[in-house]
């Protein structure tokens, strides 16, 4: 068809990037690094793969950063999507394994996690658990110290993270705990602070290693009644990783007890306070323990510095805007956003065509596309990862598809309502068949409005392909999430802009193929 031919450029460029989009398509069983979306966990990502790579240059090691909250890790871990990564054992307890209070041996976890194909191991050395914290001028005002306190001060504003809002051990079980009568309102867990520090919310909840709580002069609430648990670091991994990795597993022993409380709050400020990468960051903390011996070279703690210089200098937006994950990300935005709207296309205007004469179906067609659109992206990411056993580039394809196909349906549909049934009549006296009549009448006449379906298609795919990255398919999203967790508003705008700066190209070459369809149909 007329209309394929036209889509066919755009076929071939979603072939030739999709496996550049799609990191570690091509790597040989990569040992594959996961981590939730708040800095330390970025961090400890970090320090688990340079330690890897450290001790075996040529290992291969994929970081998958900011995947999301523990439900979306825990997910990603049992489908095989990662190997390992840091998890504390109160979240183990509660939320992985449902116990109604925490403390039990370790042995008794191990038993309960070997039908899910997972094991704990290699302690970190830390504990980093929950806590309520407030502005200390506050506190001292109100003369605030313990959680039980806050019973009194019903109007008090809290503003909690959304995890920690539906944790069993977060703040359903705390508000019963206390009797607290506020009522909390969600927020992201880095804009919060910046909520707490404008005094646009008076408490939020936060991790005792966070380095926000002596940057911004916060008082941290006793938990006097006892409520929650230990949150000590450990690697939560894939029962079969030491036999897979033997060597990067040897690797990961070498941690056991090696970051303290006082060293995770450091590394945590390096990040927040004073823009470190990651990476650098991970770096210079084993180079300062000696980890690994003599395969830290003295070149390697070099270059350690160099990238935590550059972390530092190149803090602008234009310096962030154009650093060396561009291309990457760029790359990987281009395969979800041609991908999605591609196969919206090679589905949707085939069933456009099959059921125009049957306008009850094609309605009701309609219908379920526009319920699709009502269910919230996070919510369609995670219904597809419990599905599909899986995260990456493909469950993002699919939910964009989903998204994508109202617009191509829809247009489609009113575009082949509109060509004239004098028209197809006409052309049926002359003898042509229904399919002909399709392809020389119908489908060249509905092509503008087609177009702009898929016009809309696009534009929407590449506003919704940034929260791919919640689910570690990449793209500019990659930015955002990891600008929200660092309340970086540089780096947030480093992965908006571009996003905006593709869907103007593509509103600029979509308006460039009306405008010669249009130059054509007057010819």
């Amino acid at each position: 068809m007329m209309l394929l031919r036209r889509l066919r450029p755009l076929l071939l460029l979603l072939v030739c990037v999709m496996p550049m989009g799609a990191p570690g398509a091509w790597a040989a069983e990569p040992l594959r690094i996961g981590s939730k979306r708040f800095t330390e966990s970025y961090i400890l990502a970090e320090v688990l793969a340079q330690t890897v790579r450290a001790d075996e240059p040529s290992a291969e090691v994929e970081v998958r950063q900011g995947l999301g909250n523990t439900a979306i890790v825990h997910a990603a871990l049992k489908a095989g999507s990662i190997d390992v990564y840091p998890e504390y054992l109160g979240t183990i307890e509660r939320e992985i394994l449902g116990h109604a209070s925490t403390g039990a041996p370790l042995e008794q976890l191990q038993t309960e996690l070997r039908p899910l194909g997972l094991a704990i191991g290699v302690p970190l050395g830390f504990n980093n658990g929950y806590a309520l914290a407030m502005r200390s001028a506050q506190a001292r005002e109100l003369g605030l110290t313990t959680l039980s306190q806050l019973k009194a001060h019903a109007a008090l504003k809290l503003g909690l993270s959304n995890e920690f809002l539906g944790r069993a051990d977060g703040w359903p079980g705390l508000s019963k705990r206390y009797a607290l009568p506020q009522t909390p309102t969600g927020l992201d867990h880095g804009l919060a602070y910046r909520a707490l520090a404008d005094a646009q919310i008076d408490i939020t909840d936060v991790y005792t290693t966070d380095a926000q709580i002596a940057a911004l002069d916060l008082t941290v609430l006793a938990d006097d009644g006892h409520f929650f648990p230990r949150y000590d670091a450990v690697l939560l991994y894939r029962i079969d990783l030491p036999q897979r990795h033997p060597r990067a597993w040897e690797a990961l022993q070498t941690l056991r007890g090696r970051i303290d409380e006082t060293a995770m709050i450091a590394m945590n400020a390096q990040a927040e306070v004073k823009r470190q990468p990651f990476d650098a960051i991970a770096r210079e903390f084993l180079a300062a323990r000696g980890q690994s011996g003599a395969s830290l070279t003295s070149s390697s703690s070099a270059a350690g510095h160099a990238s935590a210089s550059a972390g530092t200098a190149r803090s602008g937006l234009w310096s962030r805007l154009t650093g060396p994950d561009l291309g990457r990300l760029t790359l990987q935005h281009l395969a979800l956003v041609l991908g999605a709207v591609a196969l919206a296309t090679l589905v949707g205007v085939p069933l456009a065509v099959a059921l125009h004469p049957w306008p009850r179906w094609r309605e009701a067609l309609l219908a379920v596309c526009a319920l699709l659109q009502t269910v919230p992206s996070l919510a369609m990411l995670a219904l597809l990862i419990w599905a599909m056993n899986r995260i990456g580039p493909v469950p993002a394809l699919v939910a964009l598809t989903l998204y994508a196909l109202l617009p191509v349906l829809r247009n489609c549909t009113v575009g082949l309502s509109e060509v004239s049934e004098g028209l197809t009549t006409a052309a049926r006296a002359l003898g042509l068949t229904r399919g002909q009549v399709l392809r020389s009448v119908q489908l060249p006449l509905a092509l503008p409005v087609m177009l702009a379906g898929l016009r809309t298609a696009t534009s929407l795919s590449v506003g919704t392909a940034t929260m791919a990255a919640f689910i570690g398919a990449g793209g500019y999203g990659e930015r955002i999430v990891t600008g929200l967790a660092l309340n970086d508003q540089t780096l947030l705008l480093a992965g908006a802009l571009p996003a905006a700066a593709l869907a103007l190209l593509f509103e600029g070459a979509f308006g460039l193929m009306a405008w010669g369809l249009a130059r054509r149909r007057g010819a």
